[in-house]
């Protein structure tokens, strides 16, 4: 699944009025460019009830599927991340929590996704069969349960993103 544009957004404020106890900020687009963020977030200091504004925070986002924004996050890094969410939706925001950072997600995500199965089970008995023939006689001997856990223990990683949504990556 992925997003639309416009869904992935950030909540830019103007901190010279909110110091001064005026809310003023705009919601800004951030699946683009960073440089259009930046050019958003001037227009609205610029519109500032505040004079001069020049500092500003990130106060809310909506759309980044659970992953968290700080609020003095650079717009470079949310505009890099926003589009990698919205390339890759929910599998990338589940990808991050697993690697912990946007460079290594990226790559997975690039160099070492294998697809999505039912199981790793499924995973394992779809590479057992594309590898090899399975005489129907021996079929019922395989343990691809077994064998997937194998897998998970030095060849492969797994992110569930639902029921019977398994993502198979390639450890590298």
């Amino acid at each position: 699944m992925t997003n639309h544009e416009g869904d992935i957004r950030i909540y830019v404020a103007c901190l010279a009025a909110y110091n001064n106890g005026v809310l003023h900020g705009r919601w800004i687009d951030a699946a683009r460019d960073a440089r259009d963020i930046h050019s958003d977030i001037q227009a609205m200091l610029k519109a500032s009830p505040v004079p001069c504004a020049e500092e500003w925070a990130i106060h809310d986002y909506e759309g980044f599927n659970g992953v968290s924004i700080s609020e003095y996050e650079g717009v470079e890094d949310v505009s890099k991340l926003a589009a990698f969410l919205t390339d890759t939706g929910g599998l990338g925001a589940a990808l991050l929590a697993y690697c912990s950072d946007l460079e290594t997600a990226q790559t997975a995500m690039e160099n070492f996704y294998a697809g999505e199965y039912s199981s790793v089970a499924d995973f394992a008995e779809s590479l057992t069969e594309e590898a090899n023939e399975v005489p129907e006689s021996l079929r019922h001997y395989i343990d691809y349960e077994r064998m997937g856990r194998d897998m998970e223990l030095d060849s492969i990683f797994s992110i569930e993103t639902g029921f019977e949504q398994v993502h198979i990556f390639w450890q590298h």
